[in-house]
């Protein structure tokens, strides 16, 4: 799909399902690119009846670098709200991994005529107190970016197995989509923008306790980049929120997992009145 125009930069998109209806938008973590949500997941939600939109944010994939001024985690809220506006969409079901899931919590804080309901998954509230990684993960992360296709691949398998489900990692699919992911797209500079943004943060649980809408926090029980408390602390801020804690989920969406996570976003998408 062509990319639109969102907050001054370009957001490239795609989507899933039928337009006619009611919109879901993902927004994916740190460094990935859109095709990091699986084809095959989208479109098992667009499956239970919702238009399902993927984008790439700022710095990754296909859609603007922004090398300066230095930006914040919630410029990137206002980049999805503004894909949301240029593609015609008042409102949406928010649903946001990692990275994405803070950035899918400040768009309810920031945009709340636009959210019809939040998911925020293997996330935290921005509070250093909660949610912080093993050191052995967030090593993993931020070993230097990958210049080859073939240090891609092995850098996604290495990173995977540290950070991913301890019993449901697929070796196999991860070096698949490291390559893939390298061929469409790399800037090691737009990733270490985008961990500035996200050091920046600061606790949002104040701000949370004013959400309103149906909140589902789904988190790994095992996860060492984003650990649990982060994920209780997100469920503990918003009112009334869900928490689902899935005993094999590591930092990562594991296929065999899909039906339990999707299944629950859906029922809390169709919560919402």
């Amino acid at each position: 799909m062509p990319k639109v125009k969102s907050n001054g930069i370009e957001l490239e998109h795609d989507d899933f399902g039928s337009a006619s209806d009611p919109p879901l938008l993902l927004i994916m973590g740190f460094s990935a690119q859109m095709t990091a949500w699986d084809e095959a997941f989208c479109n098992l939600i667009a499956a239970e009846g919702f238009h399902v939109i993927r984008f790439d944010n700022r710095d990754v994939g296909l859609s603007s670098r922004v090398v300066e001024p230095a930006y914040t985690l919630d410029d990137m809220a206002d980049d999805a709200a503004g894909l949301l506006d240029a593609l015609g969409i008042d409102k949406a079901h928010i649903v946001g991994a990692s990275m994405g899931g803070m950035i899918a919590q400040l768009f309810a804080i920031r945009h709340p005529q636009k959210t019809l309901s939040l998911c925020s998954i293997m996330s935290t509230t921005g509070n250093p107190e909660v949610g912080q990684p093993e050191p052995e993960a967030i090593a993993a992360l931020m070993q230097p970016r990958p210049t080859t296709r073939e240090e891609a691949i092995q850098r996604g398998e290495e990173v995977g197995r540290i950070i991913s489900s301890k019993t449901l990692f697929d070796v196999d699919k991860a070096r698949r989509k490291a390559g893939e992911s390298f061929d469409r797209a790399n800037d090691p500079d737009g990733v270490l923008r985008q961990m500035q943004a996200i050091m920046a943060q600061t606790p949002r649980e104040a701000e949370l306790a004013k959400v309103t809408v149906p909140t589902l926090v789904i988190h790994g029980k095992g996860d060492p980049l984003v650990t649990l408390s982060g994920g209780e602390a997100t469920a503990k801020a918003v009112p009334g929120a869900q928490l689902l804690v899935l005993d094999e989920m590591g930092h990562d969406l594991p296929e065999p997992l899909w039906p339990e996570i999707v299944g629950a976003i859906v029922k809390n998408a169709r919560s919402a009145s």
